[in-house]
């Protein structure tokens, strides 16, 4: 995989595994929670064998398109899955127990798979990070900030 993009982020939550599971599984409201989601399609939600249709907007001119497709899903304790379209690679988030609460494990090694991307990606790979960095964590603060409103 070209220039290839590893990352892996673990956040600690008070809710337990269970409950965390219930509230990312609301992909109905992921639009609602994330105003950067451009597009967003599924029938079926965080259930093996899914495919996701997304539209990623980061502060950088271009929109990000990709699929998510769920190889493996262990309900409050593991989704695996692979990317495809603009960015390719897989992706994994594990839910662990960390006392009362729980811990959420995401990984993933991405590379831009169509052309501006990579060649973006050759000459400002910073750039690049950023945007990804930025939606992470502009996501975990979106998410917790509607969690905490449920």
């Amino acid at each position: 995989m070209a220039i290839a993009f590893r990352s892996r982020r673990e956040w600690v939550f008070d809710s337990g595994p269970d409950e965390l599971w219930d509230l990312i599984t609301r992909t109905q409201d992921y639009q609602t929670w994330w105003p950067w989601l451009r597009g967003f399609e599924t029938s079926d939600g965080f259930r093996q064998h899914s495919r996701w249709e997304c539209q990623v907007a980061p502060p950088l001119p271009y929109v990000v398109r990709f699929a998510i497709s769920f190889d493996e899903v262990q309900p409050a304790e593991r989704v695996r899955t692979t990317v495809s379209g603009d960015v390719r690679g897989v992706a994994e988030l594990k839910l662990s127990s960390n006392g009362g609460g729980s811990v959420a494990t995401l990984s993933s090694e991405l590379a831009p798979a169509n052309v501006l991307l990579r060649r973006v990606a050759s000459v400002a790979r910073p750039l690049v990070e950023w945007g990804h960095d930025w939606v992470l964590d502009t996501g975990l603060r979106q998410f917790l900030e509607h969690s905490r409103a449920l």
